[in-house]
Protein backbone atom coordinates (compact mmCIF):
# COMPACT_ATOMS: atom_id res chain seq x y z
CA UNK A 1 0.00 0.00 0.00
CA UNK A 2 1.62 3.29 -1.10
CA UNK A 3 0.53 6.78 -0.39
CA UNK A 4 0.01 7.04 -4.75
CA UNK A 5 -2.93 4.95 -4.17
CA UNK A 6 -4.47 6.26 -1.12
CA UNK A 7 -4.32 9.74 -3.17
CA UNK A 8 -5.69 7.96 -5.97
CA UNK A 9 -9.00 6.38 -3.87
CA UNK A 10 -9.79 9.65 -2.03
CA UNK A 11 -9.59 11.29 -5.56
CA UNK A 12 -11.81 8.73 -6.73
CA UNK A 13 -14.51 10.88 -4.11
CA UNK A 14 -14.07 14.33 -5.38
CA UNK A 15 -16.96 14.84 -7.27
CA UNK A 16 -17.46 18.27 -9.25
CA UNK A 17 -19.75 20.82 -7.21
CA UNK A 18 -22.55 20.20 -8.94
CA UNK A 19 -22.92 16.27 -8.51
CA UNK A 20 -21.23 17.00 -5.12
CA UNK A 21 -24.14 19.13 -4.37
CA UNK A 22 -27.05 16.00 -5.47
CA UNK A 23 -24.96 13.90 -3.52
CA UNK A 24 -25.10 15.23 -0.63
CA UNK A 25 -29.22 16.28 -0.73
CA UNK A 26 -29.43 12.88 -1.46
CA UNK A 27 -27.58 11.93 1.85
CA UNK A 28 -29.32 14.56 3.59
CA UNK A 29 -32.68 12.93 2.88
CA UNK A 30 -31.36 9.21 3.34
CA UNK A 31 -29.97 10.94 6.54
CA UNK A 32 -33.04 11.98 8.16
CA UNK A 33 -35.28 9.27 6.53
CA UNK A 34 -32.72 6.98 8.97
CA UNK A 35 -33.06 8.68 11.85
CA UNK A 36 -36.48 9.04 11.98
CA UNK A 37 -36.90 5.26 11.76
CA UNK A 38 -34.53 4.74 13.99
CA UNK A 39 -36.11 6.74 16.99
CA UNK A 40 -39.36 5.03 16.16
CA UNK A 41 -37.57 1.70 16.99
CA UNK A 42 -35.93 3.19 20.18
CA UNK A 43 -38.86 3.59 21.36
CA UNK A 44 -39.33 -0.22 21.62
CA UNK A 45 -36.28 -0.47 23.36
CA UNK A 46 -35.47 3.01 25.11
CA UNK A 47 -32.85 1.36 27.12
CA UNK A 48 -30.64 1.94 23.48
CA UNK A 49 -31.34 5.26 23.06
CA UNK A 50 -28.55 7.06 24.98
CA UNK A 51 -25.72 4.58 23.70
CA UNK A 52 -27.73 5.78 20.09
CA UNK A 53 -27.33 9.09 20.54
CA UNK A 54 -23.95 8.98 22.40
CA UNK A 55 -22.45 7.28 19.02
CA UNK A 56 -24.74 10.04 16.62
CA UNK A 57 -22.58 13.17 19.05
CA UNK A 58 -19.53 11.07 18.96
CA UNK A 59 -19.45 11.23 15.56
CA UNK A 60 -20.56 14.97 15.36
CA UNK A 61 -18.05 16.77 17.41
CA UNK A 62 -14.86 14.32 16.00
CA UNK A 63 -14.46 12.36 13.04
CA UNK A 64 -11.32 10.31 12.63
CA UNK A 65 -12.65 9.64 8.62
CA UNK A 66 -12.21 13.65 8.47
CA UNK A 67 -8.68 13.88 8.99
CA UNK A 68 -7.98 11.58 5.82
CA UNK A 69 -4.50 11.04 6.37
CA UNK A 70 -4.18 10.92 10.29
CA UNK A 71 -1.25 9.13 12.14
CA UNK A 72 -3.97 6.81 13.60
CA UNK A 73 -5.67 5.85 10.07
CA UNK A 74 -2.05 5.54 8.57
CA UNK A 75 -1.11 3.30 11.09
CA UNK A 76 -4.04 1.07 11.15
CA UNK A 77 -3.50 0.69 7.18
CA UNK A 78 0.42 -0.11 7.47
CA UNK A 79 -0.40 -2.86 10.23
CA UNK A 80 -3.50 -4.99 7.79
CA UNK A 81 -2.20 -4.30 4.70
CA UNK A 82 -5.35 -2.42 3.70
CA UNK A 83 -5.99 0.76 1.68
CA UNK A 84 -7.72 3.93 2.44
CA UNK A 85 -10.61 3.12 0.23
CA UNK A 86 -11.66 0.63 2.22
CA UNK A 87 -12.01 2.91 5.25
CA UNK A 88 -14.57 5.01 3.18
CA UNK A 89 -18.06 3.65 3.94
CA UNK A 90 -21.37 4.54 5.23
CA UNK A 91 -23.58 3.16 7.95
CA UNK A 92 -26.94 0.51 8.24
CA UNK A 93 -29.46 1.85 9.98
CA UNK A 94 -31.42 0.39 12.71
CA UNK A 95 -34.81 -1.01 10.48
CA UNK A 96 -32.11 -2.37 7.68
CA UNK A 97 -29.73 -4.32 10.34
CA UNK A 98 -33.25 -5.51 12.15
CA UNK A 99 -34.44 -6.73 9.04
CA UNK A 100 -31.73 -8.67 7.84
CA UNK A 101 -31.20 -10.06 11.57
CA UNK A 102 -34.64 -11.49 11.87
CA UNK A 103 -34.38 -13.24 8.71
CA UNK A 104 -31.35 -14.50 9.25
CA UNK A 105 -32.58 -16.22 12.77
CA UNK A 106 -30.80 -13.70 15.59
CA UNK A 107 -32.48 -13.98 18.92
CA UNK A 108 -31.59 -13.99 22.26
CA UNK A 109 -29.37 -17.24 22.15
CA UNK A 110 -27.57 -15.49 19.67
CA UNK A 111 -24.05 -14.60 19.10
CA UNK A 112 -24.18 -11.53 16.79
CA UNK A 113 -19.81 -10.39 15.65
CA UNK A 114 -19.84 -7.42 13.55
CA UNK A 115 -16.45 -7.39 11.47
CA UNK A 116 -15.28 -3.97 10.82
CA UNK A 117 -17.69 -2.62 12.74
CA UNK A 118 -16.92 1.00 13.02
CA UNK A 119 -18.99 2.75 15.53
CA UNK A 120 -21.18 0.15 16.52
CA UNK A 121 -24.58 1.26 15.39
CA UNK A 122 -25.46 -2.77 14.13
CA UNK A 123 -24.66 -3.87 17.67
CA UNK A 124 -27.40 -2.00 18.64
CA UNK A 125 -29.51 -3.60 16.50
CA UNK A 126 -28.48 -7.06 17.51
CA UNK A 127 -29.08 -6.37 21.19
CA UNK A 128 -32.82 -4.92 20.24
CA UNK A 129 -33.37 -8.28 19.46
CA UNK A 130 -31.75 -9.60 22.80
CA UNK A 131 -28.88 -11.27 21.05
CA UNK A 132 -24.94 -11.38 22.29
CA UNK A 133 -23.09 -8.70 20.40
CA UNK A 134 -19.18 -7.66 19.73
CA UNK A 135 -17.63 -5.84 17.22
CA UNK A 136 -14.25 -5.37 15.77
CA UNK A 137 -12.94 -2.13 14.15
CA UNK A 138 -9.43 -1.07 12.67
CA UNK A 139 -9.44 2.43 14.13
CA UNK A 140 -8.54 2.65 17.53
CA UNK A 141 -10.34 6.17 18.08
CA UNK A 142 -13.83 4.54 17.12
CA UNK A 143 -13.63 1.93 20.33
CA UNK A 144 -12.29 4.65 22.86
CA UNK A 145 -14.77 6.80 21.59
CA UNK A 146 -17.52 4.77 21.23
CA UNK A 147 -16.70 1.60 23.47
CA UNK A 148 -17.72 3.47 26.69
CA UNK A 149 -21.45 4.01 25.44
CA UNK A 150 -22.00 0.72 24.12
CA UNK A 151 -20.88 -1.06 27.22
CA UNK A 152 -23.68 0.00 29.74
CA UNK A 153 -26.08 -1.82 27.25
CA UNK A 154 -24.21 -5.02 27.06
CA UNK A 155 -22.42 -4.33 23.42
CA UNK A 156 -18.49 -5.05 23.04
CA UNK A 157 -16.39 -3.05 21.02
CA UNK A 158 -12.51 -4.40 20.47
CA UNK A 159 -9.68 -2.77 18.47
CA UNK A 160 -8.68 -5.05 15.97
CA UNK A 161 -8.01 -6.44 12.61
CA UNK A 162 -11.40 -7.88 11.27
CA UNK A 163 -8.99 -10.97 9.72
CA UNK A 164 -7.51 -11.59 12.63
CA UNK A 165 -10.61 -11.87 14.69
CA UNK A 166 -12.36 -14.83 17.43
CA UNK A 167 -15.50 -15.61 15.45
CA UNK A 168 -15.25 -19.31 17.13
CA UNK A 169 -18.15 -18.66 19.18
CA UNK A 170 -20.12 -16.30 16.86
CA UNK A 171 -23.31 -17.94 15.74
CA UNK A 172 -23.94 -15.18 13.03
CA UNK A 173 -21.20 -12.69 11.24
CA UNK A 174 -22.30 -9.28 9.96
CA UNK A 175 -19.69 -7.73 7.43
CA UNK A 176 -20.31 -4.48 5.42
CA UNK A 177 -17.54 -5.57 2.34
CA UNK A 178 -18.93 -3.02 0.13
CA UNK A 179 -15.41 -1.08 -0.24
CA UNK A 180 -13.23 -3.87 0.43
CA UNK A 181 -10.54 -5.55 -1.62
CA UNK A 182 -10.57 -9.12 -3.22
CA UNK A 183 -7.37 -9.15 -1.23
CA UNK A 184 -8.53 -8.68 2.21
CA UNK A 185 -12.08 -10.27 1.38
CA UNK A 186 -9.79 -13.39 1.00
CA UNK A 187 -8.23 -13.01 4.15
CA UNK A 188 -11.65 -12.70 6.37
CA UNK A 189 -12.98 -15.76 4.25
CA UNK A 190 -10.17 -17.52 5.70
CA UNK A 191 -11.07 -16.11 9.26
CA UNK A 192 -14.68 -17.30 8.79
CA UNK A 193 -13.38 -20.97 8.10
CA UNK A 194 -12.54 -21.03 11.80
CA UNK A 195 -16.29 -19.98 12.42
CA UNK A 196 -18.40 -23.33 13.70
CA UNK A 197 -20.34 -25.24 11.00
CA UNK A 198 -24.17 -23.86 10.78
CA UNK A 199 -23.00 -20.18 11.48
CA UNK A 200 -24.94 -17.27 9.47
CA UNK A 201 -22.80 -14.89 8.04
CA UNK A 202 -24.16 -12.01 6.14
CA UNK A 203 -22.31 -9.50 3.57
CA UNK A 204 -23.62 -6.52 2.04
CA UNK A 205 -23.29 -5.92 -1.62
CA UNK A 206 -21.60 -8.95 -3.11
CA UNK A 207 -22.12 -12.78 -1.64
CA UNK A 208 -19.40 -14.89 -0.54
CA UNK A 209 -18.34 -16.65 -3.78
CA UNK A 210 -17.73 -20.11 -1.90
CA UNK A 211 -19.35 -23.35 -2.23
CA UNK A 212 -18.71 -23.73 1.99
CA UNK A 213 -20.51 -20.71 2.53
CA UNK A 214 -24.30 -21.62 1.21
CA UNK A 215 -26.25 -18.75 0.14
CA UNK A 216 -29.51 -18.99 1.82
CA UNK A 217 -31.33 -15.33 0.66
CA UNK A 218 -30.77 -11.95 -0.32
CA UNK A 219 -32.46 -8.93 0.81
CA UNK A 220 -32.51 -5.46 -0.71
CA UNK A 221 -32.61 -2.72 2.06
CA UNK A 222 -31.71 0.80 2.52
CA UNK A 223 -28.24 2.29 3.80
CA UNK A 224 -27.31 5.74 4.83
CA UNK A 225 -25.75 5.75 1.01
CA UNK A 226 -29.10 3.88 -0.36
CA UNK A 227 -30.52 0.84 -1.44
CA UNK A 228 -28.43 -2.19 -1.26
CA UNK A 229 -28.46 -6.20 -1.36
CA UNK A 230 -27.38 -7.93 1.62
CA UNK A 231 -26.78 -11.61 1.27
CA UNK A 232 -27.28 -14.23 4.34
CA UNK A 233 -25.21 -17.65 4.23
CA UNK A 234 -24.97 -20.55 6.19
CA UNK A 235 -21.51 -21.79 6.66
CA UNK A 236 -21.14 -25.94 5.80
CA UNK A 237 -17.63 -26.68 5.60
CA UNK A 238 -17.35 -29.80 3.38
CA UNK A 239 -16.29 -33.09 4.96
CA UNK A 240 -13.16 -35.15 4.10
CA UNK A 241 -13.05 -35.87 0.68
Amino acid sequence: MGRAEDEEDLAAYDLPWPARLVVQLWALVLGLVTRLTDALLLLGRPVLARPYVGLWLAERLRSPYRARRSFEVVRALQATGQRMRELIYGETPLLSALWVFRRAGVGRASVVVDLGAGRGRVLLAARWLGARARGVELLAEHVTRMAPWLAPVGISLVEGDAAQADVTDATHVFLNWLALTPQTKARLVARLRTCAPGTRVLTVLHPIEDGDFVRLSGHTVLFTWGLERVWIHEYRPAGPG
